[in-house]
């Protein structure tokens, strides 16, 4: 009852506008300051410092870095370029063809919302001017930045690793198959729409051999990073944080060496917005070491735990009304938020359900990820509406489709678990 309601205070003061870190740390002191808590209020400064003293959390500022280095390398424009030559032939060419950037910026970005940032910048102008509703450009550009949430190196799961105690490696494989399932029920949606609009392609024909070797042979240094970062990881040539600072010197080669796009100037911006990225998130992960340490101290997980064991008679039960919850705080919180708070209760809960933690550390950052993309605060939604200048309403309307999608895929995923995880059990055991 008690962590209910210090999340419940936090909460509201996210609703009445303070920042989400100063909210948390504020719900998180008042605990010790509750008639008959007898531990000692230093326990809070301890447990913020003790919150940053992890070598699995190091990957996170790394590629938060590498997502910013690799925008400056020349290598979003290449694969721009191979995007719109494997996709530009179907019906609302251009609309395809950000999907599939989404999905190859997966393996760079590792941000959902600078994904759907980017690409508004890029494509967002280019397809109302083509003829697309500000509406539908709007929900393709943003619900395109799911896929990054899965495919590695997603930082969401990283974060969710670190607090939940789940392997990292695992994590990132199991990504791939959702994030390509994903990609397909995204761009069979918008084939659908587009071609009862009359959106047209923008190019004639299959491309050739040929044609996609050349595009592929121009992207290829970032074509070849996720494989490497997985490889790497599997084989145990480094650690998921070890990954992070070979890519960032991967990320330093191709930028300055092999593209020559990259200089000074470049690299400082993009340590200038890795460090404003960086510092939002480890204030938040510092403060919500607090709330951690309460909802632990209180035992929410293990009664948590105990009154779901009783209700819930199958694990499919349990995990569609915990998405659920989770579509409805994605809505409200931002995902790194949610993951930060939830991941150490529901991790020791869907655990005793016999959940495999992998299994649902993809379902749960697919979920919380969707709803930063709704009504009534996405940050994603926000984020490409202001881009484009788009109203919420018909971004709104235009989402609906797409979310169906979305769902048709997540109920795939609680009803076969092995979509997920035969990946990683072939290659890790």
């Amino acid at each position: 009852m008690t962590a209910a309601l210090l999340l419940g205070l936090g909460l509201l003061l996210m609703a009445i506008g303070m920042p989400v870190a100063f909210a948390i740390g504020i719900a998180g002191f008042a605990y010790f300051f509750l008639p008959g808590t007898f531990l000692p209020v230093n326990i809070g400064p301890q447990r913020i410092v003790s919150a940053t003293q992890s070598f699995p959390l190091l990957a996170v500022p790394l590629f938060i870095f590498i997502g910013h280095l690799m925008n400056a390398s020349g290598i979003t424009p290449r694969l721009m370029r191979l995007s719109t030559l494997l996709a530009g032939w179907m019906s609302g060419g251009l609309a395809q063809a950000s999907i599939v950037l989404s999905t190859l910026m997966g393996g760079v970005s590792g941000s959902a919302v600078a994904d759907a940032a980017m690409q508004s910048r890029v494509l967002g102008q280019g397809m109302i001017k083509g003829g697309y509703s500000p509406g539908f450009s709007g929900a393709v550009l943003s619900i395109g930045g799911l896929i990054t949430a899965t495919i590695p190196p997603s930082i969401g799961l990283i974060l969710y690793g670190y607090l939940g105690e789940v392997s990292i490696g695992r994590l990132f494989i199991a990504g791939l198959v959702p994030g390509f399932l994903l990609m397909v029920a995204l761009m069979v949606t918008t084939y659908f729409v587009a071609k009862r609009r009359g959106y047209t392609p923008v190019r004639e024909g299959l491309p050739t051999g040929r044609e996609v070797l050349k595009a592929a042979r121009a992207s290829v240094w970032a074509l070849l990073f996720p494989v490497w970062l997985l490889v790497g990881i599997r084989y145990g040539l480094f650690t998921p944080s070890e990954a992070g600072a070979f890519a960032v010197a991967y990320a330093l080669v191709v930028g300055c060496v092999i593209h020559r796009e990259m200089g000074v100037k470049e690299i400082l911006a993009a340590m200038h917005a890795s460090v404003r990225d960086i510092g939002m998130i480890m204030l938040i992960i510092m403060f919500s070491g607090i709330i951690g340490y309460v909802v632990s101290f209180e035992r929410v997980p293990q009664t948590i735990a105990e009154l779901t064991l009783g209700v819930f008679a199958s694990q499919t039960a349990l995990l569609l009304t915990l998405a659920v919850l989770l579509v409805c705080l994605g809505m409200l919180l931002e995902a790194t938020v949610v993951v930060m708070l939830l991941t150490p209760i529901l991790v020791p809960v869907i655990k005793a359900a016999g959940i495999d933690p992998v299994h649902f550390g993809l379902l749960m950052m697919t979920l919380v990820t969707f709803g930063g993309m709704t009504p009534p605060v996405g940050i994603s939604m926000y984020t490409v509406c202001g881009i484009l200048r788009c109203s919420f309403i018909d971004y709104s309307r235009e989402l609906v489709p797409f979310a169906l999608a979305v769902f048709v895929v997540v109920l795939g995923i609680i009803l076969f678990p092995d979509i997920v995880l035969f990946l990683p059990n072939l290659l890790m055991g």
